[in-house]
């Protein structure tokens, strides 16, 4: 009985131990990831800025090769949208354009409905460098409680990370192929 009571308070402390721990968490989640291509912002630029130029590398749209989608508003710019229905790996929202400058920087918003509600922002930085351009895709937005409980266990980071790895590998070769 002693033994089940020390291994009960024990189990006790390492929850209030996790909870605890996960309440310190950051209140905002941020992952980035950076990329040199060959090529000009100008010609990156309609690649990003173009929500239908930018599904043909989104790696996310790989996930599900069966996912429905429908765009809104115009093809680029402020305003064009594609609401997404996928697979448990992809979900269901909608990525719209936001804002930007020419050749400089395309703002984006992911709002998820499905697997579950999110709200994030999403930021393409274009600097040149010589004959090469250097771009960085930001992804951030709330991280709530359970975000953070569940952050404890799953790295956000490592999660969407590799996905924004493979995203500029795919605009890389697309951008330097043409």
């Amino acid at each position: 009985m002693r033994v089940f009571k020390a291994i009960a308070a024990f189990m006790a402390f390492a929850v209030i131990a996790l909870l605890g721990y996960a309440a310190t968490r950051p209140d905002i989640f941020r992952v980035q990831r950076s990329a040199s291509i060959k090529a000009t912002p100008d010609k990156l630029y309609p690649l990003i800025n173009d929500i239908r130029n930018f599904n043909t590398w989104n790696p996310f749209n790989r996930k599900d090769p069966s996912m429905k989608g429908t765009y809104r508003g115009p093809a680029a710019g402020p305003g064009a949208a594609f609401d997404f229905e996928g697979n448990s790996e992809v979900g269901k929202g909608t990525v719209s354009i936001t804002g930007g400058t020419p050749a400089r920087a395309v703002n984006m918003k992911l709002d998820m409905t499905e697997p579950m509600q999110a709200h994030n922002d999403i930021e393409f930085l274009l600097v040149p460098r010589g004959d090469m351009t250097y771009v960085t895709w930001t992804m951030q937005g709330p991280c709530p409680y359970l975000g953070k409980l569940m952050g404890v266990i799953f790295d956000m980071d490592k999660m969407v990370g590799g996905e924004f790895d493979m995203g500029l590998a795919l605009l890389k070769a697309q951008a330097e192929k043409s």
